[in-house]
């Protein structure tokens, strides 16, 4: 499937990924998929039941998206394992990253969650956290990562990236810059963490610089306002960060999505349309709105205007869907 045959519909469409009520096939969802052409899902306990109706769930999807003239959709879910795993029993239940005692534990891990992934159909993980937890901060991470040496994080980090997508499973890494120092959780507000990049690079930044260099599939955006870096905007809503730091002082030029706009460090603070302008002019592939509601449509209209924008607004949208589609090309063989 060419871009080239795409419609600014389809075009703006493939940079969302969306959450949506229910546990199947549902009018909701065809609209997300046939009207938005949403090019990503992701997956909450409010949609799984059991193994078989999310293998259901998951092949619906993907066949009502072929019979509409769409690529195939990301399917993504949050299976850190420990705190964070949607999927319950009777899926593996693995203790949290800070439990894993080396490179063995975390190649079994990311071995045994890719065979079941793959299984019931989802294809993306939005794993693992990269994030590092300094030693004597009450970090609201530190259920979380790997711990608090940034090598020890790159290790088990890059095992974890390297066997999910050895497995076809593509892995997210997050949360760029890294949030392991912050105390305030951005699902309910918004924090500044006033460290400058180049004080980040032996510590925060190492791990996703080794990401990078193992090819991750995507990197996901903090909401964590740097002053340092941008005084205005968090990392997710940030071209300093998100095109400046990330793609070209680190060279990443895979994809690049935003944590959840649904949370309270976003929602409180901007209204969507700012949201996505910002996101359109900082180089971030994919808006990630986890729950339904008008903010997704809303979104879409903000993202199909920009097709009429500006050519270098227009540009890096051409950039950002090669970039969704060569890693939809490799990884979900179409």
């Amino acid at each position: 499937m060419n871009i080239t045959a795409f419609s600014d519909e389809q075009s703006a469409g493939q940079r969302l990924m969306v959450g949506f009520d229910g546990t199947e096939l549902n009018p909701d969802l065809k609209f997300l998929i046939k009207t938005l052409h949403v090019g990503g899902i992701i997956l909450f306990a409010r949609n799984l039941i059991n193994p078989d109706q999310i293998k259901r769930l998951c092949s619906s999807i993907q066949e009502y998206a072929r019979s509409c003239g769409q690529p195939p959709l990301f399917i993504s879910i949050d299976q850190e394992g420990g705190k964070v795993a949607r999927l319950k029993e009777p899926f593996t239940q693995f203790p949290g990253n800070p439990k894993m005692k080396g490179p063995e534990d975390a190649i079994h891990f990311a071995r045994v969650t890719a065979a079941e992934l793959t299984e019931i159909g989802v294809n993306m993980n939005l794993a693992p956290v990269l994030d590092v937890a300094p030693q004597g901060i009450n970090s609201v991470q530190a259920s979380r990562v790997f711990g608090h040496d940034p090598l020890w994080v790159c290790e088990l980090g890059t095992v974890v990236i390297d066997h999910l997508q050895a497995n076809n499973i593509m892995a997210v890494a997050k949360h760029f810059p890294g949030i392991g120092r912050i105390t305030l959780d951005p699902h309910d507000e918004i924090s500044d963490l006033d460290i400058d990049a180049d004080a980040m690079q032996a510590t925060d930044l190492l791990p996703f610089k080794a990401a990078t260099e193992n090819n991750v599939a995507g990197i996901m955006l903090s909401h964590i306002r740097y002053p340092k870096m941008d005084a205005r905007w968090p990392a997710s809503l940030s071209a300093t960060i998100a095109n400046d730091l990330l793609r070209k002082q680190m060279g990443y030029y895979g994809v690049i999505m935003t944590d959840d706009l649904d949370m309270g460090a976003i929602k409180k603070h901007y209204d969507i349309k700012t949201v996505l302008r910002q996101i359109l002019s900082a180089d971030i592939d994919i808006a990630l709105i986890c729950h339904k509601g008008p903010d997704i449509e809303d979104a879409f209209q903000e993202i199909l205007k920009s097709f009429s924008d500006s050519n270098r607004i227009k540009e890096k949208g051409l950039q950002s869907l090669r970039r969704i589609m060569k890693l939809k090309r490799k990884y979900l063989k179409f």
